[in-house]
């Protein structure tokens, strides 16, 4: 369910971050009786996995060989939902102000008020954008001709796409797309891809097919076209030499630029965009505020969504005694105590 209220909400924990480890969150404090409102800063929850990629295989899920991005979120979805959290989206925690008898006030750009006794940042690496390519007129042609994410293969059936960039994403696509694009060229500034070697195997394999070809060392250097459709993305080599791939779609993917935002404002030691948080709970230096997921930093920490579904773990089990003070935790396996239904 999605709301929206004037007057501040009462709620035991506020999660500010909508992504995968943000809804595993929700699981974890719901099977101790905590109850939970999450605020993103995007329109749908999902985070990056909805935002970026959606058809997107994981492999590093337990119990799942793969599974793609939309279907991860989902199945999260699914488990979150007996606990009936409430989704504010498409806005951000833009103040927070610690209250006299402990616990925290909350606002959103929106307007959003909430009054909790716990905190979970479960921002990843914070709000983020696509770094674009600095290309005359780019504008024009950006939710028509040009995408800086895939949300749906189909979308490019017949279509003829030029992948830009070198790394995990591009590389993805680039051994993806062909199987319905008419045509596909990857153009990098090397000739080596920072992609693991399986799937640049998979992707060269294409290319022996004539389905994609490889234009490198080479970087973009103009687009053609009108009225925001392209009929051609310009490409120049080191000795400057320039040429026109006539294509009608640019997916440009050079990594993503991500802030904060409010929350490095909080009052804790922000360092390159993480919080560093005790590794036995995930709690921030600030007593009740809690960092879990990629934007939490401690010793050995892994960014992986597992790792992070554990931070969520931790952290659930320490909001217990903030939010039910003086009440032994009578832990319990979901085996034994299963899930309302």
């Amino acid at each position: 369910m999605t709301e929206t209220a004037a007057a501040p909400i009462e709620t035991d924990v506020v999660i500010v971050g909508a992504g995968p480890v943000g809804l595993f969150a929700i699981f974890e404090l719901g099977m101790l009786k905590i109850r939970a409102h999450i605020v993103d800063s995007l329109e749908e929850v999902g985070g990056q996995c909805t935002a970026l990629y959606p058809e997107k295989p994981i492999f590093d899920i337990p119990a799942h060989p793969r599974i793609d991005g939309a279907a991860l979120i989902e199945n999260l979805e699914a488990q979150a939902a007996p606990f009936d959290p409430v989704y504010h989206l498409n806005q951000q925690v833009s103040v927070l102000t610690p209250l006299a008898d402990g616990g925290y006030a909350l606002e959103t750009s929106k307007g959003t008020q909430f009054r909790c006794k716990a905190v979970i940042i479960a921002a990843g690496g914070g709000a983020f954008g696509p770094n674009r390519p600095p290309l005359d007129g780019l504008a024009e042609y950006e939710g028509t001709s040009v995408f800086y994410m895939v949300k749906r293969r189909e979308d490019f059936r017949d279509r003829t796409v030029v992948i830009a960039g070198g790394g995990d994403s591009a590389v993805d696509w680039a051994m993806s797309l062909p199987e319905v694009a008419r045509k596909v060229y990857v153009v990098h500034r090397r000739d080596k891809f920072r992609a693991a070697p399986e799937s640049v195997d998979r992707m060269m394999s294409w290319a022996e097919k004539g389905k994609l070809e490889l234009v490198t060392p080479c970087q973009l250097s103009g687009l053609e076209g009108a009225d925001g459709r392209l009929t051609g993305v310009k490409v120049k080599d080191f000795d400057g030499h320039e040429r026109l791939l006539e294509a009608d779609v640019l997916l440009p993917f050079f990594g993503l630029a991500a802030k904060l935002g409010p929350i490095a404002e909080w009052g804790f030691t922000v360092d390159r965009n993480t919080i560093p948080v005790d590794r036995a709970t995930c709690e921030t230096p600030l007593p009740g505020i809690f960092a879990i997921g990629d934007v939490a930093m401690y010793e050995g920490k892994l960014k992986l969504i597992l790792q992070g579904f554990a931070d969520a773990a931790a952290a659930a089990h320490r909001i217990h005694g903030i939010v039910y003070p003086g009440e032994a935790l009578h832990f319990e396996y979901s085996t034994t105590k299963g899930v309302p239904g």
